[in-house]
């Protein structure tokens, strides 16, 4: 097992930097589906640019690197602690270098561990089979805003918009929907879903997650949950979602359901929601040696190219905004308008959040914009070099924002998703506006940053400090203004409509 650490490694690396063919096949497929010159286009290209400057590059595709889970086969008596012990260090090498960011938190301190290690992290499971010579690795990277829309329902059950669900394949197809629905622009749309029904609450979530390990281009081979992964797919894609929830006509590029038996009383649906930043990889190893004798995922021929080559197309219709912002600059915005933002801005998220609310902030924030971010960074002597550096999910601040631009006086925040009533109102109030950037986009938003003049609060770990950035042409669109307007509110309205009209459809 003298190569073992360093297999581990390069799955890690590839795992983190470079889309399977599959999912860049569902991508492209996606684009061509969208409509030209409209905001999920838009998404959809800087989504195309990003995967391929990450590959490019061996950066993290997004700066959100997840919980590393890997599932293991090994041989009969295989070392599998001398396995977890080279694991474990690939883990933390793999941190020190960007390729992970530090995303194990002790639950009751709230200390980052730094390294990525803890109890519960990363997680393995290994089982044995029979085969003597190989072992099998495979490894997701599932970040924090997909995991937060993973879903669970005990049937039978009422649904939001689709009525009664029953313990039928109809009653489960409403669950999948539901779940498609619920994740909007949090979870990083396009996405794809893996489904378990049956099981306990704990195996049903274990057997959701599994599915993601399949390809997109697969069969199911139990025709009626093949049918079934097709129909929602389908459907999904008419609910208006869209990239990022900007609304349009890509919002899942797959499905993938098992099924487990259950106890009579119980009736599980449970749903893993992962998006279009879809990192997972495999290898087979040698069995003696530990060397990678031939990858899971990946075809022969080169990766196919997502982008243009020319970065994001640009209409002319850009508004060039430069911090600090005035009121009238920000009152003057509407939602839908693109605009490429300069100079300094902030990163701010959950742990900066909770801090402000009842101390003084370190900068002045005037006029300022505040950017929902917990990027990697790697040190270079006194220096800070940013890895990667893509927006975190909004809707985890609504309890604060409202206050947070009310005391500071921030003019614009910046993240995904969206955020709820008290922050539009807030930013109506105090002429603050919500700009939503690609969620996942991390390598393209690290080229927009300039600079990293300092850092505060590091004692919080790398995602959770405040970090000092200078920007130049970082594109974002309104998607809540300071007259009252959310796209965000609208695409969910509209689409809880086109969901309510598969109440009755048939499986």
């Amino acid at each position: 097992m003298i190569t073992f650490k360093q297999s581990i490694a390069e799955l890690i690396t590839d795992t983190s930097s470079n889309l399977p063919p599959d999912i860049r096949r569902a991508i492209v497929k996606a684009q061509a589906a969208e409509t030209p010159n409209t905001r999920a286009a838009l998404a959809l290209e800087t989504i195309a640019v990003n995967i391929d400057m990450a590959c490019g590059s061996a950066g993290p595709i997004c700066q959100d690197t997840g919980m590393p889970t890997f599932i293991i086969h090994t041989p009969v008596g295989a070392n599998q602690i001398e396995m977890k012990k080279m694991i474990r260090e690939a883990i933390a090498d793999a941190t020190k270098k960007g390729t992970l960011r530090p995303n194990s938190v002790d639950s009751l301190s709230g200390k980052n561990s730094g390294d990525n290690l803890g109890t519960g992290t990363p997680v393995m499971h290994f089982e044995q089979w029979e085969n003597p010579d190989e072992i099998e690795i495979k490894l997701i990277l599932k970040g924090g805003g997909c995991e937060n829309k993973n879903i669970q329902y005990s049937l039978p059950t009422e649904i939001e918009h689709l009525g009664k669900a029953g313990r039928t394949l109809d009653g489960v197809r409403k669950c999948i929907m539901h779940a498609v629905w619920q994740a909007q622009g949090h979870g990083c749309s396009i996405g794809a879903v893996g489904v378990a029904i049956g099981g306990d609450r704990t195996t049903g979530y274990d057997c959701a997650k599994a599915q993601l390990f399949r390809s997109l281009d697969d069969t199911n081979p139990v025709p009626e949950l093949a049918a079934l992964e097709a129909a929602i797919v389908e459907s999904a894609n008419t609910l208006n979602i869209g990239t990022m929830g900007f609304g349009g006509n890509a919002t899942l590029i797959g499905c993938k359901i098992g099924a487990l038996n259950r106890l009579p009383a119980s009736f599980f649906v449970s749903v893993a929601y992962n998006c279009w930043a879809f990192r997972r990889q495999g290898v087979i190893l040698d069995a003696a040696t530990g060397a990678i004798k031939r990858w899971l995922y990946k075809d022969d021929a080169p990766p196919i190219a997502m982008g243009s080559g020319a970065g994001i197309t640009l209409t002319g219709k850009e508004i060039a905004l430069t911090a600090p912002f005035s009121e009238d600059q920000i009152r003057a915005l509407h939602v839908g308008d693109v605009v490429m933002l300069n100079g300094p801005m902030f990163t701010g998220r959950d742990a900066i959040h909770a801090h402000l609310m009842h101390h003084d902030a370190p900068v002045d924030l005037h006029g300022q914009a505040l950017y929902h971010c917990g990027p990697v960074m790697i040190q270079e002597g006194a220096k800070w070099k940013v890895k990667a550096a893509g927006p975190t999910t909004s809707g985890r601040e609504e309890p604060y924002e409202a206050e947070i631009i009310r005391k500071f006086g921030i003019r614009a925040v910046i993240g995904k998703g969206g955020m709820g009533t008290k922050t539009l109102a807030a930013l109506k109030e105090h002429g603050c506006v919500y700009l939503n950037a690609i969620g996942g986009a991390a390598q393209y938003y690290a080229e927009c940053i300039e600079d990293v003049s300092g850092v505060d609060f590091i004692e919080f770990g790398i995602p959770e400090a405040m970090w000092h950035m200078h920007v130049k042409n970082f594109p974002a669109i309104v998607t809540m203004d300071s007259h009252g307007g959310s796209l965000h509110a609208e695409v969910e309205k509209d689409s809880a409509e086109r969901l309510s009209r598969f109440a009755d459809a048939a499986v």
